[in-house]
């Protein structure tokens, strides 16, 4: 805690003449190791505090600037040790500003009056025409804002969850602003209501009003030029730049506005990128991705997606307004000039193509592709388990997982086959089964919801299904037994009996985490009874549900295995075992060997096209692979080969070790 005093006769006979004024000097506290010759040109005004002015900054350019005040108005503020303050225009008002922070050629610098710094700032997401308003804070997780978004329906959740904001954003309210250590902000107009964490920066920036911008050493946040945000809170990680226009956002941990790129009414939750585009009234659940000029998200939810050029939808049938809002579930791609009316509903993992009209809902249908067909849409289930770039897409997430705060909000779960996934592939070959039963095995089409399905696409979604279930389950299992040796069958179905009664029935994807619908209702009924007594609090219940997911896995996938082979855990014998390990391998090899024939059309005489353009067919082949690689040498093919040989060898090893045991 600093200690502060009056300045003596001398310091300010000093400022004086540096041509400082000050109509009351006695309002102005100052440390033992303030220096007077270091400030010059300032006027003072209220209540200010100055630290220790006697270190020097560098900038780039190797440009060295000593610790000091220059050329600016200051008024009821609080600065720390070594802070550089020059060519402020307008004024810095009402801040309290940490140690080793430079502030440049800014205009102003303002907070006007007692405000929450963009808390409590309560954004439309998801229907623009309300009703599913979210009050933004600090601390905010994916997962809480799912709940007031979706849960609508259970109106005391909702009032509990929008108190303990309100309450957190009453504790965070002040007249006075803060700017953490290590802060740079240079040639910014007006900053006003604005609290500014440790080691940001601000460059360049046009606007920013009523906002927290909630940086930290391990994790800096960067604001760029021409930058315009109202109504904000940015999480830890986060880049702003290229002149965005930001209202009424919520921006998770490490994510990426710029370009141009304008959102409003939006919640942006971890690993976001937008560029270019348009953001409105949009859920952006966690590596939601948008970076084409001409692409418009608007009233719908998406998670771990990426939109082509082009994409966009409609909320507005001119009747009633734009009250329509659609879901987008995790993992799904929108191409090139694709279109969809809301409202609709998209299953995990579908690829979108064309325009969509009819307001589908394939969400039991996951890994499927929707194509637009003489404006009809045509669904084709289970299309994206052969794609390569969905596999590529599920490697890809964690390796562009940018957060480094120690303190991470939002939960995530990167895999690709879960029990969240699989019961939707499971209740999809049902769907399929049952169409196909009533319409008649020999019917050239049917229909569901909305979409047309050609009779090849269902009989080959029935088989991409089972082989993707098989690979779950038998995984499982593997999982489950490895790194044990057992003496007797009794040991085994004893290691088969699931650790917790966690884990049963239907599990849902709340923006990220993956949970059973049971521990998810029993979280919001705690909500309800008010055990949790602030928002961290329930991010930490949250964090343990996700820390628990393997185990709940487990009791879900048991059961699905005994329902599967109708057989209870004190029935399964090695022979079935081994079964479920063949019928695993099987679904590997398979799929794996899809993938690298899909992956093997990147390479062929068709895409070639465009290279060696003066030259001959050699020359465009040898242009080909000096610019592509070989076929035989990527990456991704050879990861898909090790894949097929590890697997088969770790089948292999449990079936050894498990075949004698009587």
């Amino acid at each position: 805690m600093a200690t502060y005093r009056k300045l003596s006769a001398s310091e300010i006979a000093a400022l004086e003449k540096n041509n400082c004024f000050c109509e009351d000097w006695n309002n102005i506290e100052v440390t033992e190791k303030f220096n007077p010759e270091r400030v010059r040109n300032t006027n003072f005004s209220g209540n200010v505090k100055i630290g220790a002015l006697e270190k020097s900054f560098t900038f780039p350019g190797n440009i060295t600037r000593r610790s000091s005040i220059n050329d600016a108005s200051i008024h009821n503020c609080i600065i720390g040790d070594n802070v550089y303050l020059s060519h402020i225009s307008g004024y810095i008002a009402n801040y309290k500003i940490g140690e080793d922070t430079s502030i440049e050629n800014v205009d102003t610098l303002v907070v006007e009056e007692k405000c929450s710094f963009g808390n409590n700032v309560s954004v439309a997401s998801l229907n623009e025409g309300g009703g599913r308003e979210v009050p933004i804070c600090d601390n905010l997780s994916a997962h809480i804002g799912y709940m007031m978004t979706l849960y609508r329906h259970r109106p005391e959740l909702i009032k509990r969850l929008e108190n303990l904001v309100k309450e957190y954003s009453e504790s965070v309210s002040s007249d006075m602003g803060e700017i953490g250590c290590n802060v740079h902000i240079r040639n910014c107009k007006t900053i006003k209501n604005v609290k500014i964490g440790s080691y940001a920066t601000l460059d360049g920036c046009a606007e920013l009003c009523n906002g927290s911008i909630n940086s930290n050493e391990a994790a800096p946040i960067h604001f760029g030029i021409s930058v315009i945000a109202h109504d904000f809170i940015a999480s830890s990680g986060t880049e702003i730049t290229d002149g965005a226009l930001i209202d009424k956002c919520f921006i998770g941990q490490a994510c990426q506005i710029g370009k141009q790129y304008s959102a409003t009414d939006t919640l942006f939750f971890c690993n976001c990128q937008g560029f270019h585009g348009e953001a409105a009234s949009v859920f952006a659940g966690p590596f939601t991705v948008t970076h084409h000029k001409s692409s418009l998200l608007i009233a719908g939810m998406f998670s771990f997606s990426n939109a082509g050029s082009g994409s966009n939808q409609s909320n507005h049938m001119y009747k009633l307004g734009p009250i329509h809002q659609g879901i987008v579930e995790r993992g799904s791609k929108t191409t090139s000039d694709s279109y969809v009316l809301w409202p609709a509903k998209v299953g995990a993992f579908t690829l979108v193509m064309g325009r969509h009209t009819s307001h589908s809902d394939t969400s039991d249908l996951p890994f499927s592709y929707l194509i637009e067909n003489n404006n009809e849409s045509v669904l084709v289930p289970g299309a994206n388990l052969r794609s390569v770039g969905t596999i590529r897409d599920a490697q890809k997430w964690p390796k562009r997982d940018k957060r480094k705060d120690p303190n991470k909000l939002d939960q995530i779960n990167f895999n690709l086959l879960s029990p969240y996934t699989i019961q939707k592939m499971m209740k999809g070959q049902k769907i399929l089964l049952s169409l196909k039963e009533i319409a008649g095995e020999t019917c050239d089409t049917y229909y569901y919801h909305s979409t047309k399905i050609k009779n090849s696409s269902l009989n080959n979604g029935i088989k991409l299904y089972e082989l993707a279930i098989n690979k779950f389950l038998g995984n499982s299992i593997i999982k489950r037994l490895e790194n044990t040796k057992f003496k007797s069958i009794e040991e085994i179905r004893k290691r088969l009996q699931p650790d917790t009664q966690d884990g049963l029935g239907n599990w849902v994807d709340v923006a990220g985490l993956i949970a059973p619908k049971s521990v998810i209702d029993q979280t919001m009924q705690d909500i309800e009874d008010g055990k949790f007594k602030s928002i961290d609090e329930i991010n930490e219940c949250l964090a343990k549900i996700h820390k628990e997911y393997y185990t709940m896995e487990w009791t879900w996938a048991i059961v699905k295995i005994q329902e599967k082979y109708g057989k209870k855990i004190e029935e399964i014998t090695i022979a079935d075992i081994i079964g479920i390990v063949e019928k695993w391998k099987d679904a590997v090899v398979t799929l794996d060997k899809i993938l690298y024939e899909d992956a093997k059309k990147e390479f062929t005489l068709k895409t070639k096209t465009s290279f060696g353009v003066d030259g001959t067919d050699e020359e465009k082949d040898k242009d080909f692979e000096n610019v592509r690689g070989d076929f035989d040498k990527n990456p991704f093919v050879l990861e898909v080969l090790n894949h097929i040989e590890v697997k088969t060898a770790l089948g292999n090893e449990l079936i050894d070790r498990i075949k004698d045991i009587k």
